[in-house]
């Protein structure tokens, strides 16, 4: 059942450069894994340093295999230094959970 997982993250004014290289990197090593689909990056008109991943993948337990792959893990600590706050994960599959 296909995913759409949405990360939010809050960064720390300056550093775009830094910031922008690890997205490219994150998304760049993403796009070789099983089961990615796509990704999309927005800001926050009102707070460019309030920032949006929505990423899909074929399934949620493929992006759970990415989420813990010990490569991203390590450009997700990196983009933590740049961070207000801790970045914020929710997970979707598209469609109802049928009743049982």
């Amino acid at each position: 059942m296909l995913a759409k997982i949405l990360i939010n993250r809050h960064f720390k004014p300056g550093n775009e450069r830094e910031i922008l290289n690890l997205f490219n990197q994150l998304r760049s090593i993403a796009m070789q894994q099983p089961g990615y689909v796509s990704g999309l990056t927005m800001s926050a008109p009102d707070d460019p340093n309030n920032m949006m991943v929505i990423s899909t993948w074929q399934s949620l337990e493929e992006w759970l295999a990415w989420k813990a792959n010990p490569e991203r893990n390590k450009l997700e600590a990196m983009l933590d230094i740049y961070q207000q706050k801790p970045t914020e994960f929710k997970e979707y599959v598209v469609g109802l959970k049928q009743p049982e």
